[in-house]
């Protein structure tokens, strides 16, 4: 026990000490600070990549539609309701 108290009235230890345990604990850095910005990064850059591949899957679907003017009218009629003069449009609802 002597042994310990020896190590205790040593100014380097107890600062050490110290040090360690504001930098763990109290500090706006700490660690745990740390884990959960590293938890936050990855789900970003899952989110990342998940709006990436959509991107780039719409990118795709885009230049189709423009490419072709039977696509584009399609894609109109059923997401927009377009239609042409002389068409009737009756919109169905599925309850």
């Amino acid at each position: 026990m002597a042994k310990y108290l020896k190590y205790t009235k040593n100014f380097y230890f107890v600062f050490t000490v110290l040090f360690i345990t504001w930098m763990v604990f109290i500090d706006s850095n700490d660690i745990i600070s740390h884990f959960k910005l590293r938890s936050k990064l990855n789900e970003l850059e899952k989110q990342k990549e998940f709006y990436q591949e959509r991107k780039e899957k719409i990118q795709i679907e885009r230049e189709e539609l423009l490419s072709n003017f039977e696509l584009l009218e399609k894609f109109a009629r059923e997401r927009y309701l377009m239609k042409r003069k002389t068409e009737d449009l009756y919109v169905i609802k599925e309850e």
